[in-house]
């Protein structure tokens, strides 16, 4: 009896623990997806308030709600994807080192306030983001 029970939690570790991870990049996935949209959407602002607001969508998408750049009032468009990009990459370093470029020039970005400058850090942030295929490719699934 205690034999088939212990088969039954290997056999239960071995379906559940990858549709866990699974879950997890998908979760990263939508946030890195959702981030490099709004960081193209930032880039072709037409005034220095719409770059930042863009810009604060992807450092939340990025940080996530629990995050301590987090800006509650700028709206989060990952709203329920997950935890933060970041926090939801664990175990990826590469693809965690290429988010945390993307996030300090997003907050480099919020510090512009000329149209031009705060638009090409933007366009650097979506340049260092993946892309949703990339992102497929360096996910922990």
């Amino acid at each position: 009896m205690q034999y088939r029970f212990s088969r039954s939690v290997v056999t239960l570790a071995f379906v559940v623990l990858p549709v866990v991870a699974l879950a997890a990049g998908n979760s990263a996935q939508k946030e890195v997806s959702t981030a490099h949209a709004h960081a193209l959407m930032a880039q072709g602002a037409d005034s220095v308030d719409m770059v930042h607001t863009h810009l604060h969508h992807v450092i939340n998408c990025l940080v996530g709600q629990d995050g301590d750049a987090f800006d509650a009032d700028a709206g989060n468009p990952c709203d329920g994807m997950g935890n933060g990009a970041l926090n939801d990459v664990s175990g990826n370093d590469a693809l965690h080192s290429k988010l945390e470029k993307a996030l300090s020039t997003a907050q480099s970005g919020l510090q512009k306030d000329d149209l031009d400058a705060a638009q090409q850090a933007a366009g650097k942030t979506a340049d260092t983001l993946p892309e949703q295929s990339s992102a497929d490719n360096n996910s922990d699934a």
